[in-house]
């Protein structure tokens, strides 16, 4: 049964619909204006653009191997029913029948050439394997230590790992998303980000320093001040600064 709804409770509008999915999907963003919001939207197209380009191409490339054979489309439609494969096979070239393929002169070099691939792969795999098992606990004490120092929740450092995992995945596969060059970038530029905006606010401060004190009126040192044009007042009733009284301003 549908839920009904409150007519007391006003429709939310697409716009907000919108920003709500997008606030679900980026919750550390902010789409203040039309701007910002149709922003994010492009960046997602793209994304998914090239998402889909290359199920495309994968999808291609899996109906050229099937229409070239026939044998591997049946075998490949069996593996992904959930069905043993090496069973798949048998049924549909026969135990003569691989044994022949097997035992097939002229593909003896392709087969060792193949062997000889798997092996190195093997060999990689468990190297890894080896250096993940010798690496892990340091890697865990070292999370800890960064927890307990930033004083963090377990929420927020299983976030930054799962950020971390998927630069991983995405160096593995090639496919590299907008928002994780972004944040390389903005990694990147960040010390120097910091250093300029501590630099402009202290030239704004000394500034904002030497000002204050110019404006201020001179203390007299007790005698009158004389008529004359060697001793009349500057525009405004205040006599002209000189490179030492900016000097005074600004220590």
């Amino acid at each position: 049964m549908a839920e009904e709804k409150d007519p007391a409770v006003p429709a939310k509008s697409k716009r907000d619909q919108l920003g709500e999915r997008l606030k679900k999907k980026y919750p550390d963003r902010d789409y203040a204006d039309d701007e910002a919001l149709f922003g994010q939207i492009n960046d997602d197209y793209d994304e998914y653009d090239t998402q889909l380009d290359q199920y495309k191409g994968r999808e291609q490339e899996l109906m050229d191997i099937m229409s070239k054979n026939p044998v591997s489309a049946q075998y490949i439609s069996e593996i992904a029913k959930g069905n043993d494969p090496w069973i798949a096979m048998i049924e549909r070239m026969g135990i003569d029948g691989i044994t022949d393929l097997i035992n097939n002169p002229e593909k003896q070099e392709a087969y060792a050439e193949a062997n000889r691939k798997w092996a190195e792969r093997l060999a990689k795999e468990s190297k890894l394997k080896e250096e993940f098992e010798q690496n892990i606990s340091g890697s865990v004490k070292l999370l800890e230590q960064i927890q307990q120092e930033r004083q963090l929740d377990d929420a927020t450092l299983d976030a930054a790992m799962d950020l971390v995992a998927r630069i991983a995945h995405e160096n593995e596969t090639g496919a590299f998303t907008r928002e994780t060059i972004e944040l390389a970038l903005n990694a990147l530029t960040h010390d120097a980000d910091v250093q300029n905006a501590r630099t402009e606010g202290t030239v704004a401060g000394r500034n904002a320093k030497i000002d204050e004190k110019l404006r201020k009126p001179n203390t007299g040192d007790g005698m009158p001040n004389l008529a004359g044009s060697n001793n009349s007042p500057s525009e405004g009733g205040r006599r002209r600064l000189n490179f030492f009284d900016y000097a005074e301003a600004a220590q």
